[in-house]
């Protein structure tokens, strides 16, 4: 059962105000993130005007709000937020939620609510995929398989699709994770579905099937889906448990195909591409790098890890931290916190250090974004860091405190739980949450 709720007032001149101050605010030096990792899914961040430390007394609160259990990240588009949680009802039952804030007051528009049973899920604590916006549409996915197209002015729900009733979906074991990507007219999901529906494109207006590809004959696996262009075509990049696959994003044909068989199904780090080179990073098998040709439609593997042990590493094991590519050198998180730097020509490491993360703990990570030439990097402690990477070193520049860890982990902690939600960095703020509260930051410099 899918319920609605709108929170919404007639406008008023004081709202009218407060609607030419947004749009006074959408400037050319700053700009949305309306998807998973921000626009394009690179994990980009562009905003100007933005300090350079943190203050001492810690970051200005510009509004908070209740939320619920989940892991997925908030997306900011148009002055509003998005965001998804889970509340347990009776055991394993609960109520998963898309949820509509106003960016400049955190105001809670609209809510739409369903039904979810998270019974044989591991970590049962809420949805994973951050909420996709485009146009007058966001797309939501529960950690179940429940895709919705929901008016996101309104909150009315426009069309649903149910990856395992709909499609015979095999739930992975740690849920539905990979956010859905929107192409032109399509939007792209990776539905794990039977019948060689792994990838299924929908007509992103009324949820039409307008493609299916990839044998489901193993779960799909966590990463979301990129799109990139190279041999003089646009290709859909699919990091399965079973290979990367590239596809024409028009029909789902198959263009090239590299196998790589992933332990336990964990392609959970999203492909990053610089250039002609595409990066993939498992948690046991490790990392390989392929060269994707500008004139055709093949790639090549330039070099890729020895070791499938997430502890005897030789390389990048990288989990839930999705590594960079700066230049000549990839940075990113390993299996146990360590934050490493590989010379992406050859795949040898550099270097190693813990400064980041600072506990040497399963699983431990940080979310990586470039802004211009330093990073800010939010690590599962709550810290939000500015620092400059380079092949000399780690160079933190600026620490702060932005959410409690409230997330359980099985893993002992020294801070008791663990904070894996992605922030939204836009318009020269911050917006994270935890399983108690969604906060907007600001990150401008005075």
């Amino acid at each position: 059962m899918i319920k609605s709720h709108r929170c919404s007032k007639k406008n008023t001149p004081l709202a009218c105000l407060v609607v030419i101050a947004i749009i006074a605010g959408h400037s050319a030096h700053a700009e949305d993130w309306p998807e998973w990792r921000g626009k394009d899914r690179k994990g980009v961040w562009n905003d100007v005007g933005t300090l350079d430390t943190f203050p001492v007394d810690g970051l200005k609160v510009i509004w908070e709000s209740p939320i619920n259990n989940g892991y997925s990240g908030p997306s900011v588009a148009n002055g509003r937020v998005y965001a998804t949680d889970y509340r347990s009802t009776e055991g394993r039952k609960g109520i998963e939620r898309a949820l509509s804030f106003s960016e400049a007051t955190g105001e809670l528009l609209w809510s739409v609510a369903w039904e979810a049973n998270y019974a044989g899920l591991e970590y049962p604590y809420g949805p994973r995929a951050t909420p996709t916006v485009d146009g007058d549409r966001v797309y939501t996915l529960g950690a179940m398989g429940m895709l919705n197209c929901i008016n996101n002015k309104t909150g009315e729900i426009l069309w649903t699709k149910d990856y395992v009733k709909d499609y015979g979906a095999s739930l992975p074991t740690w849920g539905m994770a990979g956010a859905p990507i929107v192409d032109g007219k399509q939007l792209i999901c990776l539905v794990g579905g039977s019948d060689n529906a792994k990838v299924v494109s929908f007509n992103k207006m009324t949820g039409e099937e307008l493609w299916r590809a990839i044998s489901s004959d193993w779960e799909p696996g966590y990463a979301p889906p990129i799109i990139t262009e190279s041999g003089e075509v646009r290709q859909l990049i699919i990091w399965h448990p079973s290979a990367v696959t590239s596809l024409d994003p028009k029909t789902g044909k198959t263009y090239w195909e590299q196998p790589f068989k992933i332990k336990a199904g964990l392609t959970v780090a999203t492909p990053v591409i610089s250039g002609d080179r595409l990066l993939v990073s498992a948690f046991y098998n490790g990392s390989r790098l392929y060269r994707l040709y500008p004139k055709k439609l093949e790639a090549e593997l330039l070099w890729k890890g020895n070791s499938n042990s997430e502890i005897r590493t030789d390389g990048l094991h990288a989990l839930i931290t999705t590594p960079v590519i700066d230049g000549d050198y990839i940075y990113g998180i390993d299996s146990y916190g360590q934050f490493r730097c590989l010379d992406a020509k050859t795949g040898k490491r550099i270097w190693t250090t813990m400064e980041a993360t600072i506990e040497n703990a399963r699983w431990a990570c940080g979310f990586i974004v470039r802004h211009r030439d330093r990073y800010f990097i939010n690590n599962d402690r709550g810290d939000l860091i500015i620092a400059k990477l380079s092949p000399a070193g780690y160079q933190e520049i600026s620490r702060t405190q932005i959410i409690e860890p409230t997330t359980f982990s099985q893993r002992r902690r020294e801070k008791g739980a663990v904070h894996w939600s992605h922030p939204a960095y836009a318009n020269r703020h911050l917006i994270t949450r935890n399983d108690k509260k969604i906060v907007r930051y600001s990150l401008e410099k005075k």
